[in-house]
């Protein structure tokens, strides 16, 4: 039996980021520039927290909010779902899906190294269906 592969395979290395004081114009413009959906925001190269598109659009469907004064501090989900990148694939798949998850930043050393996405986990599973169920 093969062994179960690390997210580090998987996983987009070097993900874009953004501070906290950023604007929400900003965030929005690296989503829509990057085709991304999900923006770690690092404070001096800590992860303090999670911006994702779905938050911008809930934000942004507020009349009264100016994106670009209203900062991404007020807006990101603190409590970030992290892993390292020696972690199996099939124990993040699982705590993604019980936890309803879109990502898992991965950590290692205190730094954030890449994402870890559910298009990554689509990516994953072609490629796993391929290769290893295969006739």
């Amino acid at each position: 039996m093969k062994a179960i592969p690390t997210i580090s395979k998987y996983m987009s290395t070097s993900p874009h980021s953004i501070g906290p004081a950023q604007s929400l114009a900003t965030a929005h413009k690296l989503f829509r520039d990057h085709e991304i959906r999900h923006l770690p925001v690092l404070d001096g190269g800590r992860l303090v927290g999670l911006l994702t598109t779905r938050d911008v659009t809930l934000v942004e469907s507020f009349e009264s909010l100016d994106t670009n004064e209203t900062k991404v501090e007020d807006v990101m989900a603190t409590s970030v779902y992290t892993t390292s990148p020696d972690a199996a694939l099939d124990e993040v798949c699982d705590h993604m899906a019980q936890h309803k998850y879109g990502s898992a930043v991965v950590v290692q050393n205190n730094h954030v190294v890449g994402i870890f996405t559910t298009v990554d986990i689509c990516r994953a599973t072609a490629e796993l269906l391929r290769t290893r169920l295969k006739s």
